[in-house]
């Protein structure tokens, strides 16, 4: 028969039990470590144990150029859906990581859609990472934004003149001003005038025109 004494006994058995297999479920629920890339192709993995009242993620990320890692810690068993899905809390965070270039430039409060209701007491915040997070950010900041898809400026185009033009048109030679004609030497005397003078000097007045024909006919 069940004395008050044994029925308490398998009562404290049953409790001790429970929550020894509760906290074993904690510890190895993240055995299989959440695993994605972001966009700038870095193989990141996501690693969450359990801290007492505070669970902590470290993030690590690696590539052939980089390696960095950072940490978060928080109450995210605050957040009822949590309790039910754990995991799928830091999966949601997952999917916001893997839209950056660098995972561990994210918001240093990050709370899952799952538990967009909770108190911000379920979030997790940044604790520290392998690099002064405040230069990265302000280098981020400076630094122009690529946009896949948008052309680059263009640059001015050069004036209308262009080199060859000039160049040719340096080369024509200047137009030559013409030279003034020789003054034609005057003409000879003709026969004709020779005869007619020949005929006043050697012949009468009234023969003249009879020898400057003869003459002329000489003359030829």
């Amino acid at each position: 028969m069940w004395t008050q004494e044994s029925a308490l006994m398998l009562l404290l058995a049953c409790c001790l039990w429970s929550a020894e297999a509760q906290s074993d479920r904690r510890q190895n629920i993240w055995d299989d470590p959440i695993k994605f890339k972001t966009q700038a192709k870095d193989a990141c993995t996501m690693i969450i144990t359990g801290q007492g009242e505070y669970t902590r993620l470290r993030l690590s990320c690696r590539s052939s150029k980089r390696s960095y890692w950072c940490e978060y810690v928080g109450r995210p068993h605050t957040c009822s859906p949590y309790n039910k899905k754990p995991r799928h809390y830091f999966v949601q965070m997952m999917w916001g990581l893997r839209k950056l270039r660098n995972a561990c430039l994210a918001q240093r409060q990050i709370k899952p859609h799952m538990c967009r209701k909770a108190t911000d007491e379920s979030q997790m915040v940044f604790s520290g990472a392998s690099f002064p997070r405040s230069v990265a950010e302000a280098s981020a900041r400076t630094r122009p934004a690529a946009q896949p898809g948008r052309p680059s400026p263009a640059r001015p185009r050069p004036s209308s003149t262009r080199p060859g033009s000039a160049r040719l048109t340096a080369r024509v030679p200047p137009r030559m001003q013409p030279t003034p004609r020789a003054s034609r030497p005057p003409a000879t005397t003709p026969v004709g005038s020779n005869a007619r003078r020949m005929a006043q000097q050697y012949c009468w007045r009234s023969l003249q025109g009879i020898c400057s024909y003869f003459i002329g006919l000489v003359r030829h």
